[in-house]
């Protein structure tokens, strides 16, 4: 298996580049979809995150209300550790269940936090999707109705952009138009068979 971590700040790209290369043959796994899964109703997860932060938190079909949990954690850094300190290790071990379990040669860790979260996970190439703050306040503001302050602490509170790329094997423009954008994912996919094809082949010596 050749395992792929793809990340990027907050409205940089990242959904877009991976609904491009999911048109190729490899599997997507995404990090929130699965920070979702161990919070839904009924889930050790959430039994965890409501004995520490209160009922409050619930929506009235005792879903998780995301924006009543975001409010708590987001200035309080204590709160935040503490949240992450649930969360992480039962997305972790989640992941590494996805991944394990996955039939497909090639995997995609769709990942926003892999530095934040200083990820440890057996990555083959991790490629990160950067588009430039301006452009992140843009479609944050046009695109998810946020005011611009709010855009701007949250791009704050993420890693830098040249702490991503320290990270990278792989910088992806997302500020680019979507023709020049597809070809460039395009150049990506072709990388990445590459360097699995390599790697299958050295296994195989």
């Amino acid at each position: 298996m050749f395992l792929v971590g793809l990340t990027g700040g907050i409205a940089s790209g990242k959904s877009t580049v991976a609904a491009m290369l999911s048109k190729f043959d490899n599997e997507i796994i995404d990090a929130d979809e699965i920070a979702r899964e161990v919070v839904l109703p009924g889930s050790d997860g959430l039994s965890m995150v409501v004995a520490e932060f209160g009922p409050q938190i619930l929506e009235e079909d005792g879903s998780l209300s995301r924006a009543e949990l975001a409010k708590l954690v987001f200035e309080d850094t204590e709160k935040r550790l503490t949240l992450e300190g649930i969360l992480h290790p039962l997305i972790r071990a989640r992941t590494l269940e996805r991944i394990s379990q996955s039939q497909s040669e090639i995997v995609i860790y769709i990942v926003p936090l892999l530095v934040e979260a200083k990820l440890d996970y057996p990555f083959d190439l991790v490629v990160t999707i950067e588009a430039g703050s301006e452009n992140q306040i843009k479609r944050l503001v046009e695109n998810r109705g946020m005011i611009s302050e709010d855009a701007t602490a949250r791009i704050a509170a993420q890693a830098t952009e040249p702490e991503r790329v320290a990270r990278a094997d792989v910088r992806i423009d997302g500020a680019l138009d979507l023709n020049d954008l597809e070809t460039e994912v395009s150049k990506l996919w072709i990388q990445i068979q590459a360097l699995a094809e390599a790697k299958a082949h050295h296994g195989k010596n």
